[in-house]
């Protein structure tokens, strides 16, 4: 998929809309999370490039709220790409790929032991 604008008559809202952002933080904060609560997208996240952080807003009842855990992608913790970002200005991104893997392993080994 390229960039460019969907046509909400012929797809559906998305569940999860991300914005990258790099000199747009305000606007993307403001203005387009005001556009995305109006579509009633469930998620909205920016990936702050400036600061290297996931801003995340859960989308619910017209408004929205800070979430550190995504609830559409159940279980993932945000801070955890927070963290990828972070490594990806020092590491190369096949080593933040690999690392990033083993941290969703480790998550879903944690899980299914628990639910056993």
């Amino acid at each position: 998929m390229g960039v460019g604008i969907v046509n909400l008559d012929e797809y559906p809202v998305p569940d999860l809309v991300i914005e990258v952002s790099n000199t747009s933080l305000s606007d993307d904060l403001g203005r387009k999370r005001l556009l995305y609560e109006d579509l009633q997208v469930a998620e909205y996240w920016v990936i702050d490039i400036q600061n290297i952080k996931v801003i995340a807003f859960a989308i619910e009842n017209g408004g929205s709220k800070r979430i550190a855990e995504s609830q559409v992608l159940t279980g993932l913790k945000l801070d955890i790409l927070t963290e990828a970002l972070q490594r990806s200005r020092n590491t190369n991104h096949t080593e933040v790929g690999r690392w990033l893997m083993q941290q969703f392993k480790r998550k879903l080994r944690g899980v299914s032991s628990f639910n056993k």
